[in-house]
């Protein structure tokens, strides 16, 4: 990285950074996000029909790779950014739970009408994205906050659930052994925070990711078979269902799920500079974002993959850790990429106990949720401003865990709004900011 390579840089936007301290700092991010990662197409498989019948387990295998390759390419793109593609920023990429639903009930008839959703539904979101400066009133900083606040309350139950053991549909959810492997891993988090010092201090995530897998080894949540099952080599498949297809009610259904995907990954950047980098987002990043958000997609859609999102996981870790340097997250960039293509090593990180990840990640999804407050905070205490955030978010939270509100609503507002705080919370922030006055009461 020549002379003027230094460990501290890894604080800063830009700057170099010795490869040997990039990689772990990399490494702790694609460690952060791998299981997430992999975890919605695994879903969708298992719901899949292909050519008249269930999708294979060796076809199964085969997407998971390609999701590896597709969240490198895409986070690299956005590291780096093409021309006004991508945001320059230390943004991670992967496969979107926003779109599970969407997902699962195309690929349920068949997986290729997906495809077709996917790879349209992108190249609009990516449009929209290189046109942003024109809509992006709609917007405002607080309609920001209260999507990054419904982004921090999405994840607990994700952390709570890996946790526990990985949900509660397993039959020892919340056993002794999940609670002792995922304790251990949240206090090695806690300890190397406080008595690490320097920046080896930001590789907290790293630390308690290594002790909580050495623990859980005795345990039995280890199953080293799956390294090696699926050989040595496996290079990414283009079309590997076979050719898209393209269904207008399905193409719609899509576009509208990229709309609200587009509201996470505006909260996702804009809270990674506020918490990473203690500075308000730029136009041209949040336009680069979103455009790398949705054309990624389209491309993911080309390898029969679900649609692309940064992951909010990436951003509380860079929040916790001030760890923010483009070279050393775009390691982790390549590090997927290599995944893409070496079942060995994708294996490995698929070994890796939901307790350990979830000791690791509550920290970082509380990190979100606090991040949305100084938004907040920044947007200013109005009262108008308060009557937007109070709204948004009790009814984004309290619609979506009460299950049968929306049964009488059509099937695609159940699918998008029913069990989506982040979608909620959106929409309910964006009618409230258009409709209330500038000025209310004692503003």
């Amino acid at each position: 990285m020549g002379n003027n390579a230094s460990i501290e840089n890894v604080y800063k936007l830009n700057g170099a950074v010795p490869i040997s301290a990039a990689i772990p700092f990399g490494l702790q991010h694609v460690l952060a996000m791998f299981v997430s990662n992999v975890t919605p197409i695994i879903l969708v498989a298992g719901a899949a029909q292909v050519a008249g019948g269930p999708m294979s387990a060796e076809l199964t295998a085969t997407l998971i790779q390609n999701c590896m390759f597709i969240a490198g390419i895409a986070s690299l793109i956005q590291v780096v950014g093409i021309g006004p593609v991508g945001s320059k920023l230390p943004v991670i990429m992967g496969i979107s739970f926003t779109f599970l639903a969407a997902m699962m009930a195309a690929a349920g008839v068949d997986y290729n009408l997906a495809m077709g959703g996917v790879i349209v539904g992108g190249c609009v979101e990516g449009v929209l994205g290189l046109t942003y400066k024109y809509w992006k009133g709609i917007v405002t900083p607080i309609v920001s906050a209260c999507v990054v606040c419904g982004i921090g309350l999405s994840l607990f139950t994700v952390g709570a659930n890996s946790f526990g053991g990985g949900g509660d549909y397993l039959p020892d959810f919340g056993a002794p052994k999940y609670w002792i492997v995922g304790s251990v891993t949240l206090a090695t988090c806690i300890i190397w925070s406080v008595v690490a010092k320097g920046p080896i201090r930001a590789l907290s995530a790293l630390m308690g990711l290594i002790v909580g897998y050495i623990v859980a080894i005795p345990f039995g949540l280890v199953d080293f078979s799956q390294i090696m099952s699926r050989g040595v080599i496996a290079f990414p498949k283009p079309f590997a269902t076979g050719l898209p297809q393209f269904n207008p009610g399905v193409i719609i259904s899509f576009i509208v799920v990229f709309l609200v995907s587009a509201t996470e990954t505006i909260g996702d950047t804009t809270a990674l500079c506020q918490g990473g980098l203690d500075r308000d987002i730029t136009v041209e990043e949040t336009s680069g974002s979103l455009a790398c958000d949705g054309f990624a997609s389209a491309i993911a859609g080309v390898f029969s993959c679900s649609p692309i999102t940064s992951f909010s996981q990436n951003v509380g870790l860079c929040a916790m850790t001030k760890v923010v340097n483009r070279f050393a997250v775009g390691t982790g960039a390549v590090i997927l990429i290599v995944a893409g293509f070496l079942p060995p090593l994708a294996g490995f990180f698929q070994t890796i106990p939901q307790p350990v990840l979830g000791g690791c990640t509550l920290m970082m999804f509380g990190q979100i949720l606090v991040a949305g407050m100084q938004m907040i905070q920044r947007a200013g205490f109005t009262e108008r401003n308060m009557t937007i955030a109070a709204l948004s978010i009790v009814i984004g939270g309290g619609f979506t865990t009460s299950n049968k509100i929306f049964q009488y609503m059509p099937q695609m507002i159940q699918e998008i709004f029913a069990a989506n705080i982040v979608a909620v919370i959106f929409v309910v922030a964006v009618i409230l900011n258009l409709i209330l006055p500038k000025k209310m009461g004692n503003d």
